[in-house]
């Protein structure tokens, strides 16, 4: 059991609040905010390894690919994705991927199970804590970034070198029979 989400990280997002004199704005100079990077990222209910891909744009081609991707990662296993209502999700290319993996399949033997989060409801994705935690993490050391490369390293370096296993996790439990 997966939970799937899309980031998009822009330059501008590691320069954050800082510190200082509440009488005083501070102001951290920003050069690009075009700079910008998509990642689909995946959470695995049961180990809570983070899983992370870049793509240039969150789109059905790409979610395609990420699903072909975690396919490879988790040969012969049964996957079902947990995940909000994005467009892209339920996008023609999706929906063709799925009926391919899953044809003539009962429901109990998809290879590929959706389900999504209830609509306008971020804050049931875990995997929305972990993007903030990622950014967070960029936030902290602002002084470090002297390019988007630099910050884009340092966000995959973190977020692939955790496990991720916090309170909102345990609310799914009542679904591990998925698994």
């Amino acid at each position: 059991m997966l939970f799937v989400d899309e980031c998009h990280l822009c330059w501008g997002d590691t320069c954050g609040y800082v510190w200082g004199r509440t009488d005083r704005r501070i102001e951290i100079p920003i050069t690009n905010q075009r700079e910008r990077q998509t990642y689909f990222g995946a959470l695995n209910y049961t180990t809570k390894e983070f899983i992370l891909k870049e793509y240039d744009t969150g789109n059905g081609e790409n979610t395609k690919h990420f699903m072909e991707f975690l396919q490879e990662k988790y040969i012969g296993k049964k996957i079902v994705l947990i995940w909000d209502g994005a467009s892209y999700h339920r996008s023609d290319v999706v929906k063709s991927f799925l009926s391919s993996v899953n044809d003539g399949k009962l429901s109990k033997d998809w290879l590929f199970t959706c389900i999504l989060f209830a609509p306008n409801a971020p804050k049931q994705n875990p995997v929305e804590d972990v993007w903030l935690q990622g950014k967070n993490f960029l936030r902290k050391i602002w002084q470090l970034h002297n390019s988007f490369p630099l910050v884009k390293f340092l966000f995959k370096f973190f977020l692939e070198h955790r496990f991720f296993d916090f309170p909102k996790i345990d609310k799914y439990s009542p679904c591990s029979d998925l698994i």
